[in-house]
């Protein structure tokens, strides 16, 4: 079993705030906190909702989908639960898992309904006390597939069971985390003292590796012996954006640099030009977090897919390439960029109207016509794929996805929001 390093934000009034019982507001935004989480290599991140009404709820899941659609670890979302309807909001804002607080009676009721419907692996328990734990031991283990301890002081007291615990702790030192991440079903340590400590992960994570315990980190299945350089001893790296596939920039890897890269998770490299390491960022903020390191078949060449904060070229943009040299007329056959690309133009007809455009058509006549012709090519889809010729049923897939993409632009639905959902699953 990976053990795990996984901070927690509390949120409340759409504030992030120190704790359960601490009403202090910090710094950050509840989305920059998850996201220097997320680039301080944790495993995941337990979003606490503190809310209290409906509509500061409500605000609240907007937050959460904001965090799932924009850090890369898995989100789980816990807190405000009292129904299925509230499990079932945290799955659809984009959580990997959504917890039940077996403190309040109503989520223990309610646990077979959820996992039955969502399924196990969806369902996390949040617990402070050890009695309901062995209680409902049997419909635990049967229902449920992980346990979340948020009582240190219980952390002795905690029951046996043959599943996954993440324990809270308020603070926490080298040798406490080894001690508590020995035990065989430790999953791994989230609360305060990780989120005081998130910028070490990466140093608790070695600690751990170098103690056999397994862990989630980034190890070099190639070695710098093992890659061909160039005359000057270096190694190219072409730098691509990890959720566009964009080519950002070309830069070089010394030996140093290139074990820097993997240590601290942000890409370095050796300035050419001023003859040094070249932390990317260290001087504009603007760091490329390390999300996959690739060699080519040749092995004389890296391809880095990285998390890109503000822009990756000196100039300000966004990528280093944008002289156009020459090019010459092409249908795009990218699936993503087709679909975007007819995507902007019917996001643009709904701003800037098109006399005598279908678009602006379905627009004028509102969602129910929208919504009608989405079922109608449904239907002429389901139609084509009874023929053994598959041209008609391409033909109709297309209709079918030109409507439903009115539709997600009718309710402000962007692809990447259903392309992450996708990707969850």
């Amino acid at each position: 079993m990976l053990k795990r390093f996984i901070p927690c934000i509390y949120l409340k009034k759409r504030n992030a705030v120190k704790g359960f019982e601490q009403d202090e507001v910090l710094e950050q935004t509840p989305l920059a906190l998850a996201e220097q989480y997320d680039n301080d290599d944790c495993d995941a991140i337990i979003v606490f909702d503190l809310s209290e009404g409906d509509a500061e709820h409500e605000e609240s899941l907007d937050i959460i989908k904001d965090i799932c659609a924009n850090v890369g670890t898995s989100v789980y979302g816990a807190g405000n639960v009292k129904r299925m309807e509230d499990i079932k909001k945290l799955l659809y804002a984009g959580c990997k898992k959504a917890c039940l607080n077996f403190s309040k009676q109503g989520n223990i009721e309610i646990l077979q309904e959820v996992s039955e419907k969502f399924g196990k692996d969806k369902i996390a328990i949040c617990y402070t006390e050890t009695d309901r734990i062995t209680e409902n031991t049997e419909n635990i283990e049967k229902f449920a597939d992980e346990l979340i301890l948020l009582n240190s002081s219980q952390i002795k007291q905690a029951p046996v069971l043959n599943m996954p615990t993440i324990f809270s702790v308020p603070d926490i030192s080298l040798d406490k985390m080894l001690e508590l991440m020995s035990g065989a079903n430790t999953a791994g340590l989230t609360g305060e003292g990780i989120n005081k400590n998130s910028a070490e992960i990466r140093g608790m994570k070695k600690f751990c590796a170098d103690n056999d315990m397994a862990v989630n980190r980034m190890i070099p299945q190639i070695k710098w012996e093992d890659l061909k350089k160039n005359s000057d001893g270096m190694v190219p790296v072409v730098v691509q954006d990890y959720r566009t596939d964009a080519v950002l920039m070309v830069a070089y890897f010394t030996e140093e640099s290139f074990y820097k890269t993997i240590e601290t998770g942000k890409m370095t490299y050796f300035s050419r030009s001023r003859n040094e390491l070249w932390l990317k960022g260290e001087t504009s903020g603007h760091f490329q977090y390390v999300k996959k390191l690739t060699a080519d078949c040749d092995l004389d060449t890296i391809l880095a897919k990285v998390k890109q904060v503000g822009a990756a070229c000196h100039t300000g943009s966004y990528s280093c390439f944008f002289n156009e040299i020459a090019s010459r007329n092409y249908s795009e056959k990218n699936p993503q960029r087709v679909l975007d690309s007819v995507f902007e133009v019917i996001k643009d007809r709904k701003v800037n109207p098109r006399e005598g455009s279908y678009t602006n058509y379905l627009y004028e006549k509102g969602l129910d016509k929208i919504l009608k012709k989405v079922g109608e090519e449904s239907t002429e889809m389901v139609i084509a794929a009874k023929n053994t010729n598959s041209n008609e049923l391409v033909y109709e897939m297309a209709d079918f996805l030109y409507h439903m993409m009115v539709l997600m632009s009718e309710k402000n639905i962007s692809w990447e929001e259903i392309t992450d959902e996708l990707a969850r699953r």
